[in-house]
């Protein structure tokens, strides 16, 4: 096994983390950020709707991950958006896409998975755009959902604990650093797990939360931290995994559910039942602080993975002023 240090080093330098720092550049070039009149920054546009929130949220496909698996590649355009909805503690309401493909027969591995993901979790395709007239296949997906009550990467406070739960029953999709728990689930095991996040906010029991993405559970640490102006640091021996998948390629996975979720320490115990009780792995695997570092510990030694005084990583947060200093 890789020290610490060798550990925290190939984290700060993988492809996930790098990739989640390319938003920076683009926001700042669109001249949105958390302090926008409707956040930018969270896993979903949040918009005042009555007495609740409508969510927007559209996910783009990297083309050679739609090229090596289309089949995959359309279901997940209809699962990472449900995963960015539940995030925020809402239900999702309904789905978009935009297909291009060379041909209808390039398109249909793609629709398929769509569909079959579609009637898995019981959200409905209501529209879109295609183009069978291209020289490749390209894949985005929109999602419409609903919150009554808001997680959001804007909550996490100094003193809260860092709660991870992810769907251990599955394997990889490869060669993707997918971890893949729900194209042969039960629809209604799918559709009982999506009401375990919009519980916990309704019931008060957390109030920040991020879906597990490209950047591993330490990329997602490191936008939730940036986004609320804090420093995190993640216990690696905590996060739950699976039997027999090293601690390195693990922390840069990416879960088909997967959650990283800010409670205060009194309700912690709560917000981990909430998701045993569906068959989930969830455990207390760190600790919100001041300050402006995410960093790693085994319980005896401690690196820093990201120092938000060097630079922005999505760049969505506040302003921290000693990094302007």
């Amino acid at each position: 096994m890789a020290s610490l240090a060798t550990l925290a080093e190939r984290l700060r330098t993988s492809q996930g983390l790098a990739a989640k720092s390319d938003i920076a550049a683009v926001a700042a070039r669109l001249g949105v950020g958390g302090d926008a009149q409707i956040a930018v920054g969270d896993d979903c546009a949040a918009i005042a709707d009555g007495e609740g929130f409508l969510l927007l949220a559209i996910e783009g496909f990297i083309n050679a991950f739609v090229a090596a698996d289309p089949w995959f590649a359309g279901w997940c355009g209809v699962m990472v958006n449900v995963s960015d909805v539940l995030a925020m503690g809402g239900r999702p309401i309904a789905v978009v896409d935009a297909v291009w493909a060379d041909g209808e027969a390039g398109a249909a591995p793609v629709l398929a998975g769509l569909r079959a993901a579609a009637e898995a979790y019981g959200i409905p395709i209501v529209g879109g755009h295609s183009n069978t007239r291209t020289d490749r296949g390209q894949l985005s997906v929109a999602i419409l959902g609903r919150a009554h009550r808001l997680l959001t990467s804007f909550a996490a406070s100094p003193g809260d604990v860092l709660v991870a739960a992810i769907d251990l029953r599955g394997r990889y999709r490869e060669p993707f650093a997918n971890w893949e728990a729900a194209t042969d689930a039960p629809h209604e095991r799918l559709r009982g797990d999506m009401e375990i996040l919009p519980a916990i906010a309704e019931a008060g029991l957390s109030h920040a939360a991020k879906d597990i993405s490209q950047g591993g559970i330490i990329g997602t640490a490191a936008m939730l931290a940036e986004c609320s102006a804090v420093g995190m640091t993640i216990d690696v021996s905590a996060v739950p995994r699976p039997d027999g998948v090293g601690l390195e390629r693990w922390l840069q996975t990416f879960p088909s559910f997967g959650f990283l979720l800010a409670t205060a320490p009194a309700n912690a115990s709560a917000t981990i039942e909430a998701f045993r009780l569906r068959g989930i792995a969830a455990a207390r695997v760190g600790n919100v602080e001041e300050g402006d570092v995410v960093a790693i510990t085994d319980g005896v030694s401690r690196e820093t993975i990201y120092d938000f005084n060097n630079s922005p990583l999505i760049g969505c947060g506040p302003i921290r002023e000693a990094a302007h200093a």
